[in-house]
């Protein structure tokens, strides 16, 4: 397919040569001339056939709503507009609104990889309609990881940014309660292929979601055998920091005064990696 890719920097101008890589043409726009392909957004959609795709990869805010505002006034019905720049979801929301009124698509893309994502591939979570995402889906088979993971359609629009800033027990509870996001488990499964958060904790949690995908079977409920509470002691002894450890010990006793959602995915976790007992709703 052909596709138009605005912003060519660290991240766009690797993504461009993964693309062509997979044997798709992209045609890039920067305003550094030196990496641009043409000189204008302008120029790009006129060298692109419709259904036009082009895709977004500048700083969010002010650069992608005026490069948005742009192509609103170049682009015909059907085609579409890809943010993967680092947009809030509710940016995103807005941009669909403002070109569905034209009836241009919008699809948002959350990008992970860095660096090493031209040639490792980089994670995708998207959100959108079917009918958009299926005009992208070459260009996302083009960018994702080889194998059965890294990429995911998240949901409706802003499910791809909303998901991509999520950490696991807090981002797991946060993701099943937002209307954009429909699949989270398939979200959590696409971080285990090109993201920088990638771990055998991360596949736990998946192995645990595949066996309750909502954790609907059990308590949020965590015990404390002791090891949290000598440890933050011993920092205290030591004036030294243990911010993280401090916080994880007062969630354990959260976890016993409600039936915290949180602490269902730790109880998994706890279970997935050490075998320790569970307790299920009687």
């Amino acid at each position: 397919m052909e596709l138009g890719l605005v912003g060519l920097g660290k991240m766009g101008g690797n993504m461009r040569e993964r693309i062509r890589r997979a044997g798709h043409t992209v045609i890039g726009y920067d305003r550094n001339p030196d990496v641009a392909d043409v000189h204008s957004l302008e120029e790009l959609v006129g060298r692109l056939k419709g259904p036009r795709v082009v895709w977004v990869m500048v700083p969010a805010g002010a650069a992608t709503q005026s490069t948005v505002d742009e192509l609103a006034e170049l682009l015909s019905p059907g085609d579409v507009v890809v943010d993967g720049g680092n947009s809030r979801w509710t940016d995103d929301e807005k941009h669909a609104v403002e070109l569905g009124i034209k009836d241009i698509g919008f699809v948002d893309c959350g990008v992970s990889g860095g660096v090493w994502g031209l040639e490792n591939g980089y994670a995708l979570m998207y959100g959108g309609t079917d009918e958009n995402v299926a005009k992208v889906q070459p260009v996302f088979d083009a960018l994702k990881p080889e194998g059965d993971f890294g990429s995911v359609h998240a949901g409706k629009v802003g499910a791809g940014h909303f998901a991509k800033m999520q950490a696991y027990a807090e981002g797991w509870e946060l993701l099943e309660k937002v209307d954009s996001v429909t699949d989270v488990r398939e979200v959590f499964r696409s971080w285990q292929e090109g993201t920088v958060i990638r771990s055998w904790l991360l596949d736990l949690a998946v192995n645990a979601l595949d066996d309750d995908e909502h954790l609907d079977k059990l308590r949020g409920f965590a015990a404390d055998s002791g090891e949290g509470r000598w440890t933050v002691e011993a920092a205290i002894d030591n004036a030294v920091p243990l911010p993280a450890i401090t916080a994880s010990l007062f969630a354990r006793f959260a976890s016993r005064q409600d039936d915290s959602p949180q602490m269902k995915m730790i109880a998994a976790l706890r279970n997935q990696f050490g075998g320790h007992a569970v307790e299920n709703k009687k």
